[in-house]
């Protein structure tokens, strides 16, 4: 890698890494006070300074993969799939916790190709064309791919948790699809899917037929995965099975939401 690109990318590392760490604060802010005027204001902020960012990486075009997953946390919170109203300002900080973490792996990938513009972005494989809401299709491309990139590398608490969020968003997208009345007739609980937690709809997408048995494999670890902060439970480790395991159970649900695969 030439010295230019790899100061580059260092910088474009360093600054991630500020952004995140930012990031983490207003979340737990907002998380204990959503109505926080200073911390919005200052979330609002930090929100411009991550999308100035991502269009730098994404070469100004907003068709590039990471350009469309920092638009998609914005726009994932509604029960029939359009923008959501009132979204809880911690969980769009998460979301796009997430996508700052997806331009940290690629960025800190071997290659010279670490920095990417939309000309010469690949296009996308078509593994979740199963998936009813298009505008994440190929932000759950990208996010399989650094989950198999991070597994390979050894990065089993990324690949775990990146694997935990598609299976996540793939259950959401078909429980969504699926209608509140159908869900309620399958004994879902009230409320809205956004508020329901992780075992929540996987239990629901069960009951409802959508998917098999094969949660039941997914570990502990990946079970709480939304609780795995950078600086919370520091003594806990990811293994390479757990890491794995997830993988497996990720496989057999999108087999379950796409029986054409």
């Amino acid at each position: 890698m030439e010295e230019s690109l790899r100061t580059q990318i260092e910088t474009y590392l360093a600054h991630l890494d500020g952004l995140i760490a930012r990031g983490h604060q207003l979340r737990d802010q907002l998380a204990s006070d959503p109505s926080d005027a200073s911390a919005i204001n200052v979330t609002r902020r930090w929100q411009e300074d991550c999308g100035v960012t991502i269009n730098q990486l994404s070469g100004g075009s907003k068709a590039h993969w990471l350009a469309r997953a920092f638009s998609g946390a914005f726009l994932m919170r509604s029960a029939d799939g359009s923008a959501a109203q009132g979204a809880a300002p911690a969980e769009i900080v998460q979301q796009l916790l997430g996508v700052l973490g997806q331009a940290v792996a690629s960025l800190t990938r071997t290659d010279d190709d670490a920095i990417s513009s939309a000309s010469s972005a690949q296009p996308a494989p078509h593994r979740f064309d199963f998936v009813h809401n298009p505008e994440i299709r190929p932000v759950l491309e990208q996010a399989y791919a650094d989950s198999r990139s991070a597994l390979e590398k050894g990065h089993y608490d990324f690949a775990m948790k990146t694997s935990c969020g598609i299976l996540e968003a793939i259950v959401t997208d078909s429980l969504e699809h699926k209608g509140a009345s159908s869900l309620a007739a399958s004994g879902a609980p009230a409320g809205k899917i956004a508020d329901w937690s992780f075992e929540t709809r996987l239990a629901v997408a069960e009951k409802a037929g959508l998917i098999r048995s094969g949660a039941a494999r997914l570990p502990t670890t990946a079970r709480a995965y939304r609780d795995r902060g950078e600086e919370e439970r520091p003594n806990e480790i990811v293994s390479e099975r757990d890491a794995k395991t997830t993988g497996q159970v990720l496989h057999v649900i999108m087999r379950d939401l796409d029986p054409g695969r």
